[in-house]
């Protein structure tokens, strides 16, 4: 699970016990989840989607035994101790809910966004708590290799105090459907990513600014497209995050370079690196410090990708919160703060000023 520089780029699985029952047979789950799940060996008992012919196509790739007709009956299944949620964000909730009553349900694994709103997620927060449930969010960006290192390089105190922070996305989201009926684009369903990876390099900042304009390709209304984010925390720390959903015209015979790169600067030394997504690679890392490498580039390596690599780590933070009694590393608390975070943008842009968040209210 290291590295030839001694950083751990992916997790190492410390429980497999806890029978996946996955609900949504869609792209995220067929090419990510259970990817990750059969290669880190998570058992998959059950699957249910909206098309019972969809889910069955999905559990006969995975060998899944078990085709429930519908989520609800899955929900059911008293064999199934995770539920695995790969729905929209507006459907979520109420499948959540039943999940919160039934005995055998020991966590439920929810996809990000959580819920439309700020006050769902906070809600939802409470009721998980109040039923004696784990729910879990999957922020899996915080599982990228790069990520990954980056945090244990900051935890070292390598690269001093940080000074600057960005990320800069130049990539072409493939939007599903069904967000065409929501109000809310680029910040809820991509720009969450980074968001929330910042928070957990930094932890909480105390404003956010956001600006944005609409996206030339994306053909159904939207109010955030491309969309640039200054992040402020107490130490003085700024953050940059872009996501330019356009990057160019991306047509026939137009060689465009799509990618995502990032770059941390601290008083003693800095990293960057590229998130590996667009292009389907590795994700990638450098970085040099006074204090460790005498100033001089080193250049962590791994094989392994955020996608479908993440999502083990997602899984097994599950997995392990089950079997240890303690709170999941993407614990629904947590995921509300990035929820507020997100919600801070949202009003920056209605508003058209510095949001801080401590105008947020999650109590």
């Amino acid at each position: 699970m290291g590295d030839a520089l001694g950083f751990r780029p992916d997790v190492a699985v410390r429980c497999r016990d806890y029978a996946i029952g996955c609900i949504g047979a869609g792209m995220i789950m067929a090419e990510c989840h259970l990817a990750a799940y059969k290669e880190a060996g998570f058992p998959v008992t059950a699957i249910a989607s909206r098309t019972q012919e969809r889910a069955a196509k999905i559990a006969a790739r995975w060998g899944i035994p078990t085709v429930h007709d519908t989520p609800h009956a899955l929900i059911e299944d008293a064999r199934i101790a995770i539920i695995d949620l790969a729905f929209p964000p507006d459907q979520q909730p109420a499948l959540i809910r039943h999940a919160l009553t039934q005995p055998h349900i020991k966590a439920i694994l929810a996809q990000k966004p959580l819920a439309l709103s700020l006050a769902e997620a906070i809600a939802l927060r409470d009721e998980a708590k109040a039923a004696g449930k784990i729910l879990s969010v999957n922020q899996n960006m915080r599982f990228d290799q790069s990520m990954r290192v980056l945090k244990q390089i900051i935890d070292g105190d390598e690269l001093g105090d940080i000074v600057f922070a960005q990320i800069d996305m130049h990539a072409i989201p493939h939007w599903q459907p069904f967000l065409a009926n929501y109000d809310r684009l680029t910040l809820a369903n991509m720009s969450v990513h980074h968001l929330d990876v910042l928070r957990y390099l930094f932890g909480d900042p105390d404003e956010i600014t956001t600006q944005t304009r609409k996206d030339p390709r994306t053909r159904f209304d939207h109010a955030d497209g491309i969309t640039v984010s200054t992040l402020r925390f107490p130490s003085g720390l700024l953050a940059v995050s872009i996501e330019d959903v356009w990057s160019g015209p991306h047509q026939e015979g137009y060689r465009d370079d799509q990618h995502i790169g990032w770059r941390v600067e601290g008083l003693a030394g800095t990293a960057k690196g590229t998130i590996g997504w667009p292009t389907g690679t590795a994700s990638t890392l450098r970085y040099a410090s006074t204090r460790t490498t005498d100033g001089q580039w080193r250049e962590p390596s791994w094989e392994t990708m955020w996608f479908p690599g993440a999502f083990i780590g997602v899984m097994e933070q599950l997995q392990y919160a089950v079997k240890s009694g303690d709170d999941p590393v993407l614990s629904v608390a947590d995921n509300v703060k990035t929820m507020a975070l997100v919600e801070a943008g949202y009003r920056s842009i209605a508003e058209g000023r510095t949001v801080k968040l401590s105008e947020i209210a999650i109590n």
